[in-house]
């Protein structure tokens, strides 16, 4: 029987048949126990913020001197009963009565209230909240109960810390479910585009399915074993992620299985050679990735350590399933995956014709990018730097310093109707004091300090049980006042509230607490101020300093992997350098439209870093995928037909699956919370710009310029002989990955 020159067309039945569909058995086990597991990812999910700061942050100190000081871990909600005149006796006695039914839901310890404010148009009640509980339900309840139970005619808001925490967990709730299935539709749609067939884009779909289950079931593993810590942000960017890269990795594939079956009619020996032509491009980039996510882990902030080893263990499964599952897929679907536009085989004699310009056998798009670059490549690759940089001059607009935690969530929150109506009536961070530890013996000093400085409206020692104490004043009748409580004593420290005068999460707050840090420390240098304020402002500042020091250590890993992959200094000195720039470029253009057109205050300052992470590691992605095949390619016809070969024949590939993976990210904008919203539309314009301008003029214009030097030092870079015009083949040309996705 005849052979193929991709070996004999009898292929062993264990190979054929058995291999792929027990690798297609145990993947729908694992999407079996993984995908129950999604709904549960909840349970080992937090997003409390002190949880994630680091060990040697002040407010992180503080916080666990503060629970030596209490019985039970809890969080205050703040209520809050406003009306448009001031309230009546009656009315006060109907919100008296109100604490029974509150201390009723026994939701925590003692409620505290009524508290009329001074122009006695609101009171207010601090309902303790169990955090072991459901916080989400129990402020629903309280909702209902006080809604129920004011005065007629009045306005209700539950806010606060816990009031805040359950808004945000309720904005999170689109990620179980309608983030992955806006995804999951966009990407669909892509597909049926670029493929044109109906059960391809399903067997892609499959693959990135059940690369997420497996990543979920990872991930629910590790946090159940306290190994990370996984909140509704790393959740989401979880979801998305493995979505797009394994799309990536399938479209990569799935175009060098379809040349395969251009040159043979053996099903099985197609989806090998594609394997074989596929692992080296798709491991690197998929290590790049997970090396990347990976140095979040020197970050202080543990919100970042966490998002590393997750996402990290996203991209390991999207490798896994792109390499092994859709495989199996293709293996046994072959020409039938493709209808109804399956590929042909081509003649023996239109295999392999000899490159002269490297433009032979493309059409359309690609041939006209490819003659430009061919005809002015320093024209070209100047110009997109230029253009680059213009935009990039942006950033200098970017404010990520942080945002109010009541500008996070995008859509109608009571609690943050709630800190309005307090910062209206009473001192704004009434329900979220500044926590403050000191020594005992210095308790008085360090409490009338406090009290004097600006932006504080009161200050108080704590006593055992969390009861303010209060001087006592003469009563009416000439008696002396009952004796003050004693302050509560742990390890010879003492616990002080400070109300502020502004909101707890406004910068006006955190300037208050670090004038207090300051001033206290000069009396006790082992004070703390710690509290919402305080934990907002180190989050901030800690993920301010991890830009500095990520950002390096994440450069000098892609350098050396793209050195090893490529076998060169010179090409990814350049390819990292023009990724920086596209970087700096998509953050320019998101600072002027987050100003300009959403009109948002500012941005998380963790934004700027996941979004170097994601674009730097994902935009070199392309870049590996580009350059692996042109150096393939000019190993066999010269580095500059090389390169319009390569530029040729992955040209769609890329472009879909930077289309693909821009969709993806941009699903995260539905999700109302502002740091989501940010970064999907960082990454998807990133993406989308790396995709048009950088991978497609930018690099090859550049590679094109320097010709064989791109490749310094290794031996490609030395420099070749003109090539005498040749007459182009009159046989068929072979048809690329790039034909089947015109």
């Amino acid at each position: 029987m005849k052979t193929t020159p991709l070996g004999s067309t009898r292929v062993p039945f264990w190979l054929r048949w058995l291999v792929p569909v027990l690798l297609v058995l145990t993947w729908l086990a694992i999407a079996g126990i993984g995908g129950p597991t999604f709904g549960r990812l909840s349970e080992v999910s937090s997003n409390d913020q002190a949880s994630f700061l680091p060990s040697g942050a002040e407010a992180t100190a503080a916080q666990d001197w503060q629970a030596k000081f209490r019985d039970s871990n809890e969080i205050p909600a703040v209520i809050v009963i406003e009306s448009d005149s001031a309230f009546t006796p009656s009315q006060l006695g109907e919100a008296a009565a109100l604490k029974d039914r509150l201390e009723a839901l026994g939701a925590g310890s003692t409620v505290i209230g009524p508290i009329p404010s001074e122009d006695a148009h609101a009171v207010q009640f601090v309902v303790p909240i169990d955090s072991s509980s459901t916080v989400k339900d129990v402020i629903k309840e309280l909702r209902a109960e006080v809604q129920a139970s004011a005065p007629e005619g009045m306005q209700t808001f539950v806010t606060g810390p816990a009031g805040l925490a359950a808004d945000l967990v309720s904005a999170f709730a689109g990620i179980d479910g309608i983030l992955l299935l806006v995804a999951l539709g966009a990407v669909f749609v892509i597909l049926l585009i670029v493929y044109r067939s109906l059960l391809l884009p399903i067997a892609v779909l499959f693959t990135s399915v059940f690369a997420l289950c497996a990543a979920i079931l990872l991930v629910f593993g590790m946090a159940k074993l306290g190994w990370i810590q996984l909140n509704g942000q790393s959740q989401g960017i979880l979801s998305i992620l493995v979505i797009g890269a394994a799309t990536d990795y399938a479209l990569l594939y799935v175009a060098r299985f379809r040349e395969a079956l251009t040159h043979t009619t053996n099903r099985t020996a197609a989806a090998l050679t594609a394997w074989k032509k596929s692992w080296e491009p798709i491991i690197a980039s998929g290590a790049t990735v997970i090396i990347a996510l990976l140095c979040l882990l020197f970050s202080d902030l543990n919100s970042n350590k966490a998002l590393g080893p997750v996402a990290a263990a996203g991209i390991l499964c999207s490798l896994f399933a792109a390499l092994t599952l859709l495989p199996a897929l293709m293996a046994l679907l072959g020409r039938g995956a493709f209808w109804p536009f399956r590929p042909k085989l081509l003649p023996e004699a239109g295999r392999g014709p000899e490159l002269v310009t490297g433009l032979e056998g493309q059409k359309g798009l690609w041939r006209a990018t490819g003659s430009l670059v061919s005809r002015r490549p320093r024209t070209v690759w100047t110009t997109s730097v230029l253009l680059l940089l213009v935009a990039s001059a942006g950033v200098l607009q970017l404010k990520a310093n942080g945002v109010p935690q009541t500008d996070v969530i995008l859509t109608a929150s009571n609690a943050v109707d709630g800190q309005d109506a307090l910062a209206r009536h009473f001192d704004a961070g009434s329900g979220s004091p500044a926590v403050i530890v000191v020594d005992a013996a210095k308790a008085q000093e360090v409490l009338d300090k406090t009290a004097a400085t600006a932006g504080v409206g009161d200050a108080y020692l704590l006593a055992d049980g969390g009861a303010p104490i209060v001087t006592g004043a003469p009563a009416a009748s000439g008696a002396p006042a009952a004796p003050a409580a004693a302050p509560a004593v742990r390890d010879g420290k003492v616990l002080i509230n400070a109300t502020l005068n502004f909101a707890a999460d406004s910068n006006e707050a955190e300037n208050v607490v670090v004038a207090l840090r300051q001033d206290l420390k000069k009396i006790d240098d082992g004070a703390l101020v710690g509290g919402v304020t305080a934990t907002a402002l180190d989050t901030n500042t800690t993920a301010q300093r991890d830009l500095v020091t990520i950002i390096p250590v994440v450069l000098a890993v892609i350098l050396v992997i793209l050195m090893l992959l490529l076998r060169s200094v010179l090409a990814p000195v350049l390819l990292v350098a023009s990724v920086v720039l596209s970087y700096g470029a998509a953050m320019g253009v998101s600072a002027v439209v987050f100003n300009n057109v959403f009109g948002f205050p500012g941005a998380d300052a963790t934004v700027p870093l996941f979004g170097f992470v994601f674009l730097v590691a994902l935009g070199v992605d392309y870049n590996i995928f580009l350059m692996s095949r042109v150096r393939e390619e000019s190993l066999k016809h010269g580095t500059r037909p090389g390169i319009l070969r390569g530029l040729g024949v992955t040209g769609g590939v890329i472009t879909s699956a930077g289309v693909v993976l821009a969709a993806t990210f941009a699903a995260l904008g539905i999700i109302p919370i502002m740091f989501l919203v940010q970064l999907a539309f960082i990454v998807a314009f990133g993406v989308l710009l790396d995709t048009v301008l950088v991978r497609s003029l930018l690099v090859p214009a550049l590679a094109y310029d320097l010709g064989p030097r791109i490749w310094w030092p290794s031996k490609v870079a030395r420099p070749e002989p003109d090539a005498a015009p040749r007459a182009r083949p009159s046989a068929p040309e072979p048809e690329t990955a790039e034909a089947g996705l015109r």
